[in-house]
C-alpha cells in the first residue's frame, strides 16, 4: 500500500465523543485549546508529529512493514539506485562540478541516501567530489536510526550537547562527513548540492481554509470535542481501503469571519480568484517557504533538486488524513499515534519557486522510473539469483513503485535546476508559460 491515500472531506457540522484515553499529548493539546481557544490545522499538524511530548515523529520506528506506512526506498533497492544515477547524469550534464554534497530532507530511516551512494561508489569520479552528506532530521530517535544506516562510527561521533537523549550531530559513515540539522537554515553550503525531498512536503501542516460569502475566507480550526457529542465516522477515502468508524478527542470548527492566517494566505488575487463559495483550500505555507530555500540554494550553488511525494499538480480542498498500520485513521483521534499528511501540490512550490529557479515536472513517479532504466535494473538482479520467491518479490516490487494502479502514478517527481541552467533534465518535458505562471486548481469539494 502506498503511503498516501487520497481523502474526502471531512464532516464539519459535528463533534465526536472523546470515549477514548487522551494521551499525554493529546491532554497537552487539549489543555492548550482550552487555555487559548482553538487551534489551526497547521498547529494541530505540528504538535501531533513533532512535539517533544509524544509527536509521531519522535518515536523513531514508524515505517517499513513492522510500522505505519512504507516509502518507496524500503520497498527496493532499485529506487534509491536510480535515484544516484539521475545525480550523476546530470553531474556530467552540468559540467562535472568538483565539490558536491548530497542533501536529504525528511531521511526517514537513511534507506535512499544509503542506496545512493552505494550507487554513486560505482562512479568513482563523481563519488571522489562529495564533501558532506547533510541530513535534515529533527528526531533523535531517527537520527540513530539513520546513523547506524550510513555505517557511522559512534567513536567518531559528536553528539548534540545537552540532549535528554543521545543523539548524533556529526560522524564519519563509510568514509564520507555525515552531518544532522534540525532544519533548513542550519546547512551550511560550500559545495554544489545534490537535494533530494522524498515524501517530505506531505508531512508539512497545512492551514484548512473555505471561500465564503463575500469573498471571506474562514479557517477551518480544531476545538476539543463536546463530551455529549454525536461520534464522527471518520471521512471516506477513495481506493480500496474503507476506515472504520472511530471516536475522536477533537473537531473541526470554522471561524465566523476572516482569520489572520487568512488574510495574510489568501491574499494573492491571482489565486482567490479561481476559487468560488464553499470551495476548500489547503494552504502549505512552510513547504513554500522551504521550497524558496531549496530553489535559492540550488541557484546560488549551481546544484541539482528531485522534489517526489504524493500529490498533485493543482490546488485541492480536504485531503488532510492520518495513516496507523497501513490503514486510514481519524486524524482528530489520539494525536501522536499516526502519521499525519496533506497531499503535495506541486503547482504551488513551483510557483513560489518560479522567480529562483527551474522547476521541471512534475511526472508520474512510473514514468521517471522507467525513463532511468528500471526495467533493465530488475533484469539484472532477477539474472543475479536462481531462487523463484527472490525473483518473484524482484517483481513484485517493481510492480508496485511504477504500476499506475499502486504508487507509479500517484507519486509525482518534480526537478529543481538554477535559473541559469541550459540543461533539461532527464525525463522531463520545457515547462509552457502557463505551468510558470499559473497555479492550477481542482476543485474537489464543493
Amino acid at each position: 500500500m502506498a503511503r498516501r491515500l487520497y481523502g474526502t472531506k471531512p464532516d464539519l457540522s459535528v463533534g465526536s465523543s472523546p470515549d477514548t484515553d487522551l494521551t499525554r499529548l493529546g491532554q497537552h493539546i487539549r489543555d492548550i485549546i482550552v487555555a487559548t481557544g482553538p487551534i489551526s490545522v497547521s498547529k494541530y499538524m505540528q504538535l501531533a508529529l513533532t512535539s517533544p511530548i509524544g509527536g509521531y515523529y519522535t518515536r523513531g520506528q514508524v515505517f517499513g512493514s513492522s510500522g505505519d506506512f512504507i516509502t518507496s526506498p524500503e520497498i527496493s533497492q532499485m529506487y534509491g539506485e536510480l535515484l544516484a544515477i539521475w545525480f550523476v547524469l546530470h553531474w556530467e550534464q552540468t559540467g562535472r562540478p568538483s565539490r558536491t554534497s548530497f542533501v536529504e530532507l525528511g531521511p526517514g530511516r537513511g534507506t535512499l541516501m544509503s542506496d545512493m551512494l552505494r550507487a554513486s561508489r560505482k562512479f568513482p569520479e563523481f563519488f571522489a567530489t562529495i564533501q558532506t552528506v547533510h541530513m535534515v532530521e529533527r528526531s533523535p530517535e531517527l537520527r540513530k536510526v539513520q546513523h547506524d544506516v550510513l555505517g557511522c562510527e559512534w567513536e567518531k561521533t559528536e553528539r548534540v550537547e545537552d540532549a535528554p537523549v543521545d543523539t548524533p550531530k556529526r560522524s564519519v559513515g563509510r568514509g564520507l562527513r555525515v552531518e544532522w540539522h534540525d532544519s533548513v537554515e542550519q546547512v551550511q553550503m560550500d559545495s554544489a548540492p545534490f537535494v533530494v525531498a522524498h515524501e517530505f512536503f506531505d508531512a508539512l501542516p497545512v492551514h484548512k481554509f473555505e471561500r465564503g460569502a463575500k469573498d471571506a475566507w474562514h479557517e477551518i480550526l480544531i476545538d476539543v470535542a463536546e463530551p455529549k457529542a454525536p461520534t464522527v465516522l471518520t471521512p471516506k477515502y477513495m481506493g480500496s481501503l474503507q476506515p472504520a468508524p472511530t471516536t475522536a478527542q477533537f473537531k473541526y470548527v470554522r471561524t465566523r469571519s476572516n482569520s489572520a492566517s487568512a488574510a495574510m494566505l489568501m491574499r494573492d488575487p491571482r489565486v482567490v480568484a479561481q476559487f468560488e463559495q464553499g470551495d476548500k483550500v489547503e494552504v502549505a505555507p512552510e513547504g513554500a517557504r522551504i521550497m524558496a530555500w531549496l530553489a535559492e540554494l540550488i541557484s546560488e550553488h549551481g546544484g541539482l533538486g528531485l522534489v517526489i511525494d504524493y500529490g498533485q499538480d493543482w490546488t485541492q480542498g480536504d485531503t488532510f488524513r492520518g495513516i496507523r498500520k497501513h490503514k486510514f485513521a481519524d486524524p482528530l483521534s489520539c494525536p501522536g499515534s499516526m502519521d499525519l499528511t496533506a497531499d503535495v501540490d506541486f503547482s504551488y512550490l513551483r510557483f513560489v519557486a518560479r522567480d529562483l529557479a527551474q522547476c521541471h515536472g512534475p511526472i508520474e513517479q512510473g514514468t521517471f522510473l522507467h525513463a532511468l532504466g528500471i526495467q533493465a535494473r530488475l533484469q539484472q538482479l532477477l539474472n543475479s539469483t536462481k531462487d523463484r520467491k527472490v525473483q518473484q518479490n524482484l517483481v513484485d516490487c517493481y510492480k508496485r513503485l511504477t504500476d499506475p494502479q499502486s504508487m507509479g502514478r500517484v507519486y509525482k517527481v518534480m526537478a529543481v535546476l538554477p535559473k541559469s541552467s541550459t540543461c533539461m533534465p532527464v525525463p522531463f518535458a520545457p515547462p509552457t508559460k502557463d505551468e510558470l505562471n499559473k497555479i492550477k486548481v481542482e476543485k474537489i469539494v464543493k
